[in-house]
């Protein structure tokens, strides 16, 4: 199962496409950008996780990098991790942070326009997010088992139940302006991926996030990791 929430967190990255897309002039040129991202993916984790195991197999740890020998290495290859890290961490929070200031200032001047308010609260939103990451971040030390807990929690809901219900509910309101108009085999065909979308969805809610979960209290009666907030090595 943890490897199933490692996978699936790796490819995910549907919480970031509704922003997206409605930031673009031509949204259905969306489609195309998200196949060409896709089959980039696709290959280079393919690629990269198959040298990764030839030469490691069962030794391999999460994260990868860290069985390599040499401290050296392990500085350079960290040090190009750093702006991934980086970059992936200011998308998330600030895609986070936009959708609360926009819940919280709908309808107000301050969603729109340059006011101190805004500029405050947008400030005070992105620091609350950042903190709290960090603070989950070392009260689940273990790469792994965290990555595993945020997919089965949040990837679960943006890359299947989300789109699986999206597609459900355009699709019958379609159907609604067309009451004498009968479901062809392609409309069949999609209800039947979604509800199996959603399906795969609530049980990586359901039992991925208790494994997850469990996994990380047998990490720690192990002794896999000292405690929470410490400097010690925590890859696996």
């Amino acid at each position: 199962m943890g490897a199933f929430l490692n996978i699936s967190y790796t490819f995910i990255g549907q919480i970031t496409l509704p922003s997206f897309i409605a930031e673009m002039n031509n949204p259905k040129d969306f489609y195309k950008a998200l196949l060409a991202v896709t089959f980039a993916e696709v290959v280079l984790f393919s690629l990269v996780g198959s040298i990764i195991y030839v030469y490691n197999g069962q030794y391999t740890t999460s994260p990868a990098f860290a069985t390599l020998s040499s401290a050296g290495a392990k500085d350079i290859t960290f040090s190009l991790m750093v702006p991934t890290l980086l970059f992936l961490g200011v998308l998330y929070s600030s895609i986070s942070a936009r959708f609360i200031f926009f819940r919280l200032f709908e309808g107000t001047c301050h969603k729109g326009n340059h006011t101190v308010v805004g500029w405050l609260s947008w400030a005070g939103i992105l620091a609350v997010t950042w903190i709290f990451a960090f603070v989950i971040a070392e009260v689940i030390p273990f790469f792994a088992d965290l990555l595993s807990i945020m997919s089965s929690l949040f990837d679960s809901l943006f890359g299947f139940i989300f789109w699986g219900m999206a597609y459900i509910r355009i699709q019958t309101a379609e159907e609604s302006k067309r009451p004498n108009a009968s479901r062809n085999t392609q409309g069949w065909i999609g209800y039947a991926f979604s509800w199996i979308l959603i399906g795969i969805g609530l049980f990586f809610l359901g039992p991925g996030t208790y494994a997850s979960i469990r996994s990380v209290i047998l990490n720690y009666e192990k002794g896999n990791v000292g405690s929470a907030f410490s400097c010690e090595d925590t890859g696996l």
